[in-house]
């Protein structure tokens, strides 16, 4: 019998996100959405303002037999830069913020930890500046963008932005 869980992460585009962990074994499903803002139910179009507070997010529904949260922590950090706040490359804004929305205070503890030590790994030249916040406000994307790089795989942002992060995750063994 597998044992669910279930995190939201923010490392910039969520469509990034979304396909790095639908590369991931034992994740089960992964979802874009929006969370943490001050208004219910925001649209595509409200988010990329800036100015609903809102991330954008994958929710990740995972096997904990097959995959530990402390894993899907250690793909997230190589998976984005955890230490440019409020972007990720040429997407910028509080809607790209590198955020773990905890689900309950075992994953709260898990995440806390997990960001000292990789700030302390050295890996990155500047400071971790992820966000660690209750979920709030959690909505689903807009279908279009379910599944967005796997339907989408000649767009160009799937071309330059999410195909090398992809394939450099891939070569250093993070994902399949």
């Amino acid at each position: 019998m597998a044992q669910i869980e279930i995190t939201t992460l923010g490392g910039g585009c969520f469509w990034c996100v979304e396909a790095v962990f639908q590369r991931v074994d034992g994740v089960l499903s992964v979802k874009p959405g929006y969370a943490g803002g001050h208004i219910d139910n925001p649209t595509y179009k409200q988010i990329c303002t800036g100015t609903t507070g809102h991330a954008e997010v994958a929710q990740i529904e995972f096997d904990s037999d097959i995959i530990k949260f402390d894993q899907i922590l250690n793909v997230f950090w190589q998976a984005h830069d955890p230490t440019t706040l409020n972007r990720q490359g040429n997407d910028v804004g509080t809607q790209y913020r590198s955020v773990i929305f905890y689900h309950n205070e075992q994953q709260k503890e898990k995440a806390e930890i997990s960001k000292k030590n990789a700030d302390k790994s050295g890996y990155w030249p500047d400071p971790i500046v992820t966000e660690i916040t209750q979920l709030n406000n959690y909505s689903d994307a807009e279908d279009y963008h379910h599944n967005y790089y796997n339907d989408n795989p000649n767009q160009p942002y799937c071309i330059f932005v999410i195909k090398p992060k992809l394939d450099k995750l891939e070569k250093t063994g993070v994902i399949d």
